[in-house]
C-alpha cells in the first residue's frame, strides 16, 4: 500500500513516523501546508489524517467508528493499538500515553484495495479544508486565529456506513458550521460517503479552533497568501 513509506514498522506491531515520513505526507498526499507539520518546525506534530489513517489500515473501516484524538504526536515515538474495555482501543506510546481512541462496532471493511481508495478521497476532503472551508466560516463568526500561530486541532471523527459492501468508494462534503464560546471555535465538517453515486453513509470531523480574536480581512488574506506561496514552493 502506498502509506507504507509513511510510516516505520517495528517490532511486535510498532510503528513511528519520522519528520521527514509525516511531513511529506501532509504536503504529498493530504495538501497540508500547516507549518506545524515542517521538518524544522519547533512545534512539530505528525498530522492527524496520517495517524487516522493508519489505524484504518492496521483496523479496517467498521460500520460504526469513533476517533477521539488526545494528544500530538512528535517524531520517532514508538507507537501501538493497544485493547481497552468495550471494543476499543488506544493508540499509545510506550510510556503508556494515550494519543488517540478508537471505538468499532458493526461489519468492517478490510480490504486493502477499498481501504487505500477511502484513504486517499477522506484527505483530499480533509486537505481542502484550509483555507476554502475555515477562512468563511471564520469570517462569517467574526472571528480568526492567531495568524502568527495558527493553531488547528483535531478533535474527533465518526463514521456511520449503511453498508461495508463497497465497490468503489469516495467521500464528499455535506456541510460545515462553527461555534464560539469566547476564544475557542468548534468546527463541524461532515460527509457523506457515495458508492456507484448513491450515498452510503456519513461521517463528521470535528477540530478546536484556539486563540480566536476579532476577525481582520488583510492579516487573514496575508495568511492564505502565506499558505499558497508555500504550496507553490513545495510544488517548484
Amino acid at each position: 500500500m502506498f502509506l507504507n513509506r509513511f510510516f516505520t514498522a517495528h517490532a511486535d506491531n510498532r510503528f513511528s513516523f519520522t519528520r521527514e515520513q509525516a511531513s511529506q505526507f501532509a504536503k504529498q498526499v493530504a495538501n497540508d501546508f500547516n507549518p506545524i507539520h515542517d521538518v524544522d518546525s519547533k512545534r512539530f506534530c505528525v498530522p492527524g489524517d496520517l495517524l487516522f489513517a493508519k489505524v484504518l489500515i492496521e483496523e479496517g473501516l467498521s460500520k460504526h467508528l469513533r476517533v477521539q484524538f488526545k494528544g500530538m504526536v512528535g517524531d520517532g515515538e514508538s507507537l501501538s493499538l493497544q485493547d481497552l474495555s468495550g471494543g476499543c482501543k488506544a493508540l499509545i506510546n510506550d510510556a503508556g500515553k494515550e494519543y488517540l481512541e478508537i471505538c468499532s462496532d458493526g461489519g468492517r471493511i478490510t480490504d486493502a484495495d477499498i481501504i487505500e481508495k477511502l484513504v486517499c478521497s477522506y484527505v483530499a476532503f480533509s486537505g481542502e479544508n484550509f483555507p476554502h472551508v475555515l477562512v468563511p466560516l471564520m469570517k462569517d463568526g467574526g472571528v480568526m486565529i492567531n495568524p502568527a500561530r495558527p493553531l488547528v486541532i483535531y478533535e474527533s471523527m465518526s463514521v456511520e456506513l449503511d453498508s461495508v459492501d463497497l465497490v468503489d468508494p469516495c467521500i464528499e462534503a455535506a456541510g460545515s458550521a462553527l461555534n464560539v464560546d469566547g476564544r475557542r471555535g468548534n468546527v463541524s465538517l461532515e460527509f457523506v460517503f457515495k458508492d456507484s453515486g448513491k450515498v452510503v453513509g456519513r461521517g463528521k470531523k470535528t477540530m478546536v479552533l484556539s486563540s480566536l480574536r476579532e476577525f481582520e480581512q488583510p492579516a487573514m488574506d496575508a495568511l492564505v497568501n502565506q499558505y499558497f506561496e508555500r504550496r507553490e514552493q513545495f510544488a517548484a
